[in-house]
């Protein structure tokens, strides 16, 4: 998950706009829903105002031919996306079962139930995109255990708060520390499912790929713990719809996971395969791409 979050200084302000905001979602009919994204919109956009420059390069990227006001309509609805995501988030304690169930189709749910009669665990390999925390909370309905490696905010405070919000509706929230993957690799052990964002190296110790035709890094993880505990590594996107509290949820087969050669090249392979899952998941909507970050050595402030 990215985070609108600033330095010390800031934290206070932006922790009470978080709640302002939990608050009023949470009790906010479904058809008002839309008018408050609208409303949050203007206000997304001032706090990341100094990421809209990344957000361009990054829809050129996908689509180079993008140029003038399909551009920046692009980008603003990459940010329309984003306050959609905080909002439903913020609702989900609150949906009932059957909101949730009616909220969402499901595409290739089979390859999770067939990585899970394995034995050995599944990986949901996701990019930051749409609202995967709505099928993230249909999956707990279906009786299965999710666990999510969610990356530690500068505020503690806030993690907390978002620990806490998760929890409610039944994650196991695993941070992303010094002690995660030992955690993971409990979880794949009792055939659990685990979630990873896979998209961004936010640790800087990832495996060097070709993603949208320039090298950069994703995390390590999913190849390392796909190729050490047998795991399914399937890749996931769960996208918005225009309908009020839609989603499409598309699951991938998983990747072929197999020991060819060292450890090392092996994580290479896996890999660049998932880099390509992801990018083709993308491209399938990158106006609900959530990547506000510098991602590429390219970009301006890259590993700063």
């Amino acid at each position: 998950m990215t985070t609108l979050s600033r330095k010390t200084g800031s934290d206070s302000l932006v922790i009470f706009g978080y709640r302002v905001v939990a608050i009023v979602t949470r009790f906010t009919p479904t058809f008002v829903v839309a008018g408050l994204t609208a409303v949050l919109v203007p206000i997304v956009t001032i706090l990341m105002r100094k990421q809209r420059a990344i957000v361009t390069r990054h829809m050129q990227r996908i689509q180079p031919d993008l140029q003038g006001r399909n551009l920046r309509r692009a980008v603003q609805k990459s940010y329309q996306s984003y306050a959609r995501y905080y909002i439903e988030t913020f609702r989900l304690p609150l949906l009932n079962a059957k909101k949730i169930q009616a909220g969402v189709s499901i595409e290739g749910f089979e390859h999770i139930q067939n990585g899970l009669k394995l034995g050995k665990g599944v990986i949901l390999a996701l990019p930051h995109l749409g609202g995967w925390e709505w099928s993230g909370r249909w999956l707990i309905q279906q009786g299965h255990n999710l666990n999510a490696v969610v990356e530690k905010l500068e505020s503690q405070q806030l993690f907390e708060m978002f620990l806490k919000l998760r929890k409610s509706y039944g994650v196991s929230v695993i941070p992303l520390d010094d002690n995660a993957g030992v955690s993971v690799q409990t979880a794949l052990a009792a055939n659990e499912i685990v979630a990873l964002l896979s998209d961004r190296d936010i640790l800087q110790t990832g495996i060097e790929v070709d993603f949208f035709g320039e090298r950069t890094m994703i995390p390590a993880g999913p190849a390392f713990f796909a190729l050490r505990t047998g795991a399914a590594l399937v890749p996931l996107a769960t996208y918005f719809s225009n309908r009020l509290d839609g989603h499409k949820t598309v699951v991938r087969p998983a990747l072929v996971v197999t020991r060819t050669g060292t450890l090392r090249e092996d994580m290479h392979r896996v890999s660049q395969n998932l880099a390509d899952e992801l990018e083709q998941l993308i491209r399938h909507d990158p106006q609900q791409w959530h990547l506000f970050q510098p991602n590429w050595p390219s970009d301006p402030g890259y590993r700063s």
